[in-house]
C-alpha cells in the first residue's frame, strides 16, 4: 500500500467489498439462524447497506452516511435480539464469504484487518443471551 493508497484502494476497491457482502447475503437468504432476521422484501437492501457501511468504514465513498447518516449499529440492531449463537453464525458466513475471495485479492494482513472489523463489531451487537467467555 502507499502512502496515497488507502485500506479500501489497496484491497481493490468497490469490487471487493461487493464480493463479499453478496457472497455473504447469498448464505444468509437460507440460514436457519440469520435468514428470519432479516427484512424478506428488502435483500437487496440490506445488502447494500452494509456493502455501503464496509466501504465507507475502509476507506471508500461516504455513501453510507450521506443516505443513512451515522451508522449507530448497535440502535439500527437493538430490535433483533442477537445472540452468541446469531453473533458466531454471522462470523462463520463471513468466514466463508471471505475464503470465496480469488486468491491474492487480500494478503494476510487485509483479511486479519477485516477479520478484525468483524469479530469486534459481531460482539458488539450481542444484545440477548451473552456469553460470559470473550473470544480468543
Amino acid at each position: 500500500m502507499t502512502s496515497t493508497e488507502n485500506f479500501y484502494d489497496s484491497v481493490g476497491g468497490e469490487e471487493t467489498f461487493n464480493l463479499i457482502v453478496h457472497r455473504f447475503y447469498e448464505q444468509v437468504r437460507t440460514d436457519d439462524i440469520l435468514g428470519p432476521m432479516y427484512p424478506q422484501d428488502d435483500w437487496e437492501g440490506a445488502e447494500a447497506r452494509l456493502r455501503m457501511f464496509l466501504v465507507q468504514y475502509w476507506g471508500g465513498p461516504k455513501d453510507y452516511s450521506e443516505q443513512r447518516g451515522h451508522p449507530r449499529l448497535r440502535m439500527r440492531h437493538a430490535h433483533f435480539p442477537i445472540g452468541v449463537t446469531a453473533a458466531e453464525r454471522w462470523l462463520e458466513l463471513m468466514t466463508r464469504a471471505l475464503d470465496s475471495l480469488e486468491e491474492g485479492t487480500l494478503t494476510d494482513d487485509q483479511r486479519a484487518a477485516i477479520w478484525d472489523h468483524m469479530v469486534r463489531a459481531a460482539d458488539m451487537l450481542i444484545n440477548s443471551n451473552p456469553d460470559p467467555h470473550q473470544r480468543d
